[in-house]
Parts: C-alpha cells; structure tokens; sequence
C-alpha cells in the first residue's frame, strides 16, 4: 500500500542547497513559488517577474533605434529578463553572465528550466559562468546595453564585494563594456537619488528612475543612464 502524501503545511520545502565559492545558494519552493535564498538573504522568486521585464524593456527603449542590439545581463536569477530578452527579436547577441553554477544548473535541467529553457536554447544565448565584477573589467565584448540585476539594489547587495559596483569606480567599469550611446539599466527594490547622482558623477548622462509599482512599501525601481559618445 502506498503511504498518502503528507498535506502541504505553509512552510517553503528545500529543492537543492549548494555551498560555493560565495556561500551557500539555496533553491526553495513555497507553494506555488520558486525562491533563490543567497546566505540566507532572499533573492528573488516567481510570483512577478514585472519589474524584471520592465529592466529590460526600458533599457531597449533607451537606447536609440540601432539594429540588433547586444545585450548583456548581469544574475540569472529565476530568469525573468533573459526569458523576455529572448522573446523579443530586435535583441541580436543576448549575454547572460551568472557567478552561481547552481543556479545555472537549476535553470538547464533543474526546476527554473520551466521558465527559462526556451532562452537557452535561443541561438542568441550566451551564459557565462562568472563574477559579474570581475566579468566588466576582463572582458573584451561590448554590449548595447548592460541590465544589472545582482543585488536587492545599489544600498542592499547580496556580497559586499558587490559595493564596489555602484560606486563611481564600479559604474565606470560598467561604462567600459558599453559602446557610445549604450544604456545601463540597474533593478532595484527601491529609489535612490544618491545613486543617481553617482551615475552622474562616473559620467553618465540622461539619467532617470522609472518605477514599478507593487502591492506594499515602496516601488521596484529600474535606474537608467547612457554612456555618452
């Protein structure tokens, strides 16, 4: 006789833990939702994907009409902005760069696969296992847009070593991979006007917040500057 199913209780059910060279990553499920859980500070889940979508679509709509963009994404995440990069065919070369080889893993054969595999699988799909920090001050690839999405936002990174990205010289790093006119769109779970303001002053120009709206506290925002030239 097969033993009944215990009824589900309300509390978040751990798919997979992994300790790495940054800690330890968890994979949880609550309810319906998938969590990612980076030394025991929450990342982000399935229950939107608004504001993920919008970080990318507004980085498109900065920049200025040029064909067949590059695009690159910082953190996969539960892969709400690659899964939309993917679905939109003005993006040509589509970078996502990812420090967490669980993660990538949960997404080519683990559970997040529901929600990203058709952007795997798009030939204009590069995943780059690797520190994002390090990744914009080694590389050698240019992008039309950079899409940053590592940290709860520039006052709440997940790593310390992160700081130094929002800083004047992390954003001018940031600067180096983009091309003239190229866009840095940055997420985050809330406004920053002093943030804006180091934007301005690692020399980016038309710099401007556009909100997401959420049930309570304080919007998701999406921080836009352009890298002039």
């Amino acid at each position: 006789m097969t033993a009944a199913a215990s009824p589900y209780d309300g509390r978040p059910v751990v798919l997979d833990r992994r300790d790495g060279p940054y800690g330890e990553v968890v994979l949880r499920r609550h309810g319906e939702l998938l969590q990612i859980i980076a030394n025991g500070c929450f990342l982000m889940d399935t229950s939107d994907g608004r504001s993920e979508r919008l970080l990318v679509d507004a980085a498109r709509a900065a920049l200025d009409g040029r064909p067949a963009p590059a695009v690159l994404i910082g953190g996969l995440g539960v892969g709400f902005s690659l899964a939309h990069a993917a679905q939109d065919a003005h993006w040509g070369r589509i970078t996502a760069v990812e420090r967490e080889a669980a993660v990538i893993g949960w997404h080519r054969d683990g559970p997040l696969s529901a929600f990203s595999a058709r952007a795997f699988a798009d030939p204009r799909t590069v995943i780059v296992e690797d520190d994002l920090v390090a990744y914009v001050n080694e590389t050698c690839d240019t992008f039309d847009a950079l899409c940053l999405d590592i940290d709860n936002g520039p006052g709440w990174t997940v790593d310390a070593a992160n700081e130094g990205l929002y800083s004047p010289a992390g954003l001018t790093s940031c600067a180096r991979v983009l091309r003239p006119g190229g866009v840095l769109a940055v997420w985050s779970a809330q406004p920053s006007a002093e943030f804006e303001e180091t934007l301005r002053n690692a020399g980016f120009t038309q710099v401007r917040t556009e909100e997401m709206p959420v049930a309570r506290g304080v919007p998701d925002v999406v921080h836009l500057a352009v890298r002039p030239g």
